[in-house]
């Protein structure tokens, strides 16, 4: 094993994202319009053009980045200097992981996009019925994000949910204890505690109803059993084996922490040493560098960054 590709998750989206691929490359063109045509709305405009607000609504975000992201994955294995390019284990965080089971080849394009879409929908209903928020902690350990939501929870929900990197965790709980947990972070020695511009207490027991309707939906997918590239699992930095393990990894992400931070160390343990950003943003690269400075992640987040790619497999 040497390759990996990473997929970022929701709040990776921009507008313009994707614009420059479609443009130049028929491949990438062709995704969006697939897309298009199954969600049954000008998804392409709207990453394009905006508004920002309407693009950072969960509905849409979550389609428009994995949209954008299998549109350039897309560029990628078919434009004649990357095509030699081919994963050995693909991960992408919360989100990204189904953008990853597709570049896997365990899921279709078509059927990924609804769950997608599905799983976009039950999110934002399930944020609707509760009142939850998020908060990302800088610069605490583990122990001590956990002694933070103690604290500020009050007797209401407020856990450690996204373990990103060494000093960035979020929070994810009530609105009340997210906003205590941000006023008392800096006393507790935080560097900072920023609010997260998300609908709700994502990967927290506040989503239970959307993981009810995800399970419904993926009952319906065909899911095929991992073969030549592994996937590991959000949920315990695990490679799933089986398409039955890929559905309950799927459906128990929305209630559970996202172990980002040990996934990665799990793939530079069994020796991985290249590493793909692929989709908007530069989330993961940034990641990366708090993870493990030796590694180098390679951005393939806009044309500039392919058209340096292609320059440095041509040498």
């Amino acid at each position: 094993m040497n390759t990996a590709f990473l997929f970022p998750g929701q709040g990776a989206q921009v507008v313009g994202m994707g614009c420059g691929f479609v443009g130049a490359y028929p491949a990438a063109a062709e995704v969006f319009s697939r897309a298009n045509r199954l969600l049954g709305y000008d998804l392409q405009k709207i990453c394009f053009e905006g508004p920002a607000e309407q693009l950072n609504s969960t509905t849409i975000s979550q389609p428009a980045i994995f949209t954008a992201s299998a549109a350039i994955l897309e560029v990628l294995r078919t434009e004649q200097g990357t095509n030699s390019l081919k994963p050995d284990v693909t991960a992408g965080l919360s989100l990204g992981e189904y953008t990853a089971l597709y570049a896997a080849g365990v899921i279709n394009f078509n059927d990924c996009l609804r769950l997608v879409q599905k799983r976009g929908e039950a999110m934002q209903a399930a944020a609707e019925k509760t009142d939850g928020s998020m908060v990302s902690i800088i610069g605490l350990d583990e122990q001590k994000v956990r002694n933070l939501c103690e604290q500020a929870a009050q007797g209401e929900l407020l856990e450690p949910v996204n373990f990103n990197c060494p000093g960035q965790i979020a929070v994810s709980g009530s609105r009340d204890a997210c906003k205590r947990a941000e006023q008392i972070a800096v006393g507790l020695g935080a560097i900072k505690a920023v609010p997260l511009a998300v609908a709700g207490a994502f990967h927290t027991d506040m989503m239970v109803s959307a993981a009810e309707k995800l399970s419904i939906a993926l009952e319906k997918c065909r899911i095929n059993d991992p073969a030549e590239i592994k996937i590991v699992a959000n949920v315990n930095a695990e490679y799933y084996n089986s398409s039955e393990q890929i559905r309950q990894g799927l459906i128990k992400q929305l209630t559970s922490p996202i172990l980002w931070q040990k996934c990665m160390e799990k793939l530079i343990a069994d020796g991985i040493e290249k590493f793909y950003e692929i989709g908007p943003g530069r989330v993961l690269t940034g990641l990366m560098k708090r993870i493990d400075r030796k590694i180098k992640v390679v951005n393939v987040s806009t044309l500039q960054n392919l058209q340096e790619l292609l320059q440095t497999m041509s040498v």
